[in-house]
């Protein structure tokens, strides 16, 4: 697989904090494409372990993982454009399930950020349900994509978002080819 197959949902992806939902939005209103955060699809069941401070397992993350694609696609569908989203997809075999259960190309975005970065940013922040306690595991848990095989463009999480949003659109070209996005 070639960095940046044409794909028309994109999924800003990496660990707590690194401004997953930040970018997504931004890139959403750059591309004029539906936003659809991640963290809106996790059953009650995933809130509460997080919330307690327990990590997720594979089995907690199938369900939620299935339910965004699903999200996605029909995001992308039902204007025939474009949907972004912000999940963590941590693991490999996560972003292919999820490019799976879409049924097409995604274009994963990921936010690297080293463990002192992003800690730094998660003890400034107040997230409904994920401590900081979890960085760790998020760290221990992250599968860092690789470019040469998998969809996904590479991104520093210490660039201004406006910087990361004209970093992926530029390499996203192909969506010039959806009238929502001009």
């Amino acid at each position: 697989m070639q960095q940046s197959e044409p794909a028309r949902i994109i999924i800003v992806m990496g660990v707590s904090s690194s401004g997953k939902s930040t970018v997504g939005a931004a890139l959403g209103r750059a591309l004029h494409a539906p936003f659809l955060d991640g963290d809106r699809y996790h059953p009650e069941a995933n809130v509460e372990k997080m919330r307690a401070g327990i990590p997720l397992t594979d089995d907690d993350r199938w369900p939620w993982l299935e339910a965004l694609a699903a999200a996605l696609k029909e995001a992308a569908d039902k204007k025939k454009g474009i949907a972004v989203g912000a999940c963590s997809a941590l693991k490999k075999a996560y972003r292919d399930f999820i490019t799976e259960k879409a049924g097409e190309p995604v274009c994963f975005v990921y936010l690297h950020g080293s463990r002192d970065v992003i800690g730094e940013r998660m003890a400034k922040r107040s997230h409904e349900y994920m401590p900081t306690s979890l960085l760790d595991s998020q760290f221990a848990t992250l599968e860092v994509p690789d470019p040469a095989t998998e969809n996904v463009i590479v991104v520093p999480v210490t660039d201004p978002v406006n910087r990361i949003v004209t970093t992926v659109t530029d390499k996203l070209e192909h969506l010039k080819s959806f009238k929502r996005w001009q």
